[in-house]
């Protein structure tokens, strides 16, 4: 059974400034998110399920989604803030302006997804060699298997001059996760790299292997994120900025001794859309990888 790709593009884009999922960063208009889908069509990924903004469909399809599905099994589905809620909850977070984060986000995919799946951002660039990786993984699941996957990273690899970044930390043992850890401010200072965990400075190597949210799972990963999304809207339905997150939600499965998550590596150079400043950075280096063959001038042979 070949996988399917979600794409998280529901965000808001606060320090982007815009709508960064359609930005364009290709020569023929091609966005982060056809350069993600693109290399997940040509490893082994049967389908694309984007997960996007009501008020973003019309850019979306015009930009990004006709062309894609013109050579490629692609779907979308929505994320709002009322979205999977229940009445009351609905009502109590009436004053919320955001989703509920990225496991709210893939849980809104579960009708469109009945096979293994790979989740990753819609901003970031993760490079061919780890869709390759998590294809032959899923690819050999089974619909009961609790064997879950994911691509780490090295963090002086993913960090950006522009600002500070987030990333889990990861801790790994034999080739499996044994847990990870936010952190939502790891940003560069004195030529060292430090993160701000609860107030709290910690310097960092920069050798740590951290979580791009690039993951992959079985169905039966999905019970299990609505344990946690409901356990999460138990405490949480009257925040109006708290979000619930994937590698969270991973991180219980492997705590709570529900799954394994394998833990395969990348040696690749992050870049991505997460402020003003970086778009240049990611057009020239889409640019570079097209001058060296690694993608065709036009993905989608238009």
């Amino acid at each position: 059974m070949k996988p399917t790709l979600v794409i998280l593009a529901a965000g808001l884009g606060s320090r982007y400034g815009g709508i960064k999922q359609i930005d364009p960063v290709g020569q023929h208009g091609e966005t982060l998110l056809d350069f993600s889908t693109f290399d997940a069509k040509t490893n082994g990924f049967g389908k694309v399920v984007y997960i996007i903004r009501k008020d973003i469909e019309r850019d979306f399809r015009e930009r990004i989604f006709d062309r894609v599905a013109k050579s490629f099994d692609a779907q979308y589905v929505f994320q709002d803030r009322e979205s999977l809620l229940t009445q009351a909850q609905k009502a109590v977070s009436a004053n919320r302006t955001k989703p509920w984060g990225t496991i709210h986000a893939v849980l809104c995919a579960r009708d469109a997804v009945k096979e293994p799946f790979a989740v990753i951002n819609a901003d970031d660039y993760y490079g061919r060699s780890a869709f390759e990786t998590l294809g032959l993984h899923l690819s050999g699941l089974g619909p009961d298997n609790t064997e879950h996957a994911m691509v780490g990273y090295v963090l002086e690899n993913t960090m950006s001059k522009s600002g500070s970044v987030s990333r889990a930390i990861c801790t790994v043992k034999d080739g499996y996760l044994i847990s990870m850890k936010e952190n939502t401010k790891i940003s560069y200072e004195g030529g060292g790299i430090v993160s701000l965990l609860n107030e709290k400075k910690i310097v960092l190597t920069g050798k740590e292997w951290v979580s791009m949210n690039f993951f992959g799972f079985a169905p039966t990963a999905f019970k299990d994120f609505n344990a946690f999304f409901e356990a999460f809207m138990a405490e949480n339905s009257a925040s109006e900025k708290t979000e619930v997150l994937l590698p969270a939600a991973a991180n219980e499965i492997v705590a709570a001794g529900k799954g394994k998550i394998k833990f395969y590596t990348s040696q690749e150079n992050w870049f991505g859309m997460t402020y003003p400043e970086d778009r240049a950075l990611v057009k020239s280096e889409i640019a570079k990888k097209i001058a060296e063959g690694y993608y065709p001038p036009r993905l989608w042979g238009e």
